[in-house]
């Protein structure tokens, strides 16, 4: 099995704001997503940019996944955000508005002139209703496309719907999205939760978002981290059967069989599969909190 790295929480956190970007060092979070995009004043990009670049370069935040999300490269200000995030060489670089895979094949094309490290992967927001359409062709476009983001904010505004409780009106986007990343080895976090007062609201579309498979959700202040957390995490009994459902298919009389009987009922070989999965990711997780 690949190694597997938690992406429960992703927390986005403004570029302008210095305090933030210093917290961040410090925040519960999985991943961070450093902003120079929808969080920052036009006035303040250029202030964003040189401080997301030193905090990047001084490698201060520990284990977290280190994202930088950039402006469109359509704007005035897309071409020196990528320039320089690349120089401070964050894990991933975040492209906005991403429609087409010709969107994606442009911004490889400026990081292979930019010399980009090879290590530095490329993640995609999707949050246009043609994204939804094309999501697809999105997820297969290759290169250095190693995660999607779902922007249900723009994605509800573009659509021209409004937000509700349950989602319904983007059970659809989502479930394409979540079907598109699986089956092209990608990551896939799902988006925003605005209301920080409503936190029964908060748990449940986090537990609606792992019932669609995302990985994660992305978080808009660290008090949801913790919650968020939780809920994305295997449970203390869950690891436990999983353990159970592994031993059992290790055992010397079990090692060719499809299915098992464990406890008065079958078990198949994807069970193991999954179970595998889960202690991989509870071991991650616990490799996180010794950071």
């Amino acid at each position: 099995m690949p190694d597997i790295r938690p992406r429960r929480s992703v927390l986005y956190m403004p570029g302008s704001n210095g305090r933030a970007l210093e917290k961040a060092q410090t925040v519960a979070a999985d991943a961070l997503i450093l902003d120079l995009e929808d969080a920052v004043a036009p006035d303040a990009k250029d202030v964003a940019r040189r401080q997301i670049a030193q905090a990047v370069a001084a490698r201060g935040f520990g284990r977290r996944e280190v994202i930088v999300r950039i402006n469109a490269l359509a704007t005035a200000w897309g071409e020196n955000d990528l320039a320089a995030a690349v120089a401070a060489r964050p894990d991933a670089i975040l492209a906005p508005k991403v429609s087409t895979p010709h969107d994606l094949h442009s911004i490889e094309d400026r990081l292979m002139r930019l010399h980009a490290d090879p290590a530095i992967r490329l993640w995609a927001m999707v949050e246009t209703p043609l994204a939804i359409l094309n999501i697809a062709a999105l997820a297969g476009a290759g290169g250095r496309l190693a995660g999607l983001v779902m922007g249900t904010n723009d994605l509800i505004k573009e659509l021209r719907g409004f937000h509700t409780p349950d989602r319904a009106n983007l059970s659809a986007a989502l479930g394409l999205s979540v079907a598109a990343a699986r089956a092209h080895g990608l990551a896939v976090i799902d988006g925003v939760f605005n209301d920080l007062q409503d936190t029964d609201g908060f748990a449940l579309q986090c537990r609606q978002a792992k019932s669609f498979g995302f990985d994660g959700k992305t978080l808009i202040h660290p008090a949801q981290v913790e919650p968020c957390n939780a809920v994305f995490a295997p449970s203390a009994e869950e690891v436990a059967e999983a353990r159970r459902v592994i031993a059992a298919f290790d055992l010397a009389e079990n090692k060719d069989k499809g299915a098992i009987k464990l406890d008065g009922r079958m078990v198949e070989l994807l069970h193991a599969g999954i179970a595998r999965r889960t202690v991989a990711l509870a071991e991650a997780i616990e490799g996180l909190s010794r950071r």
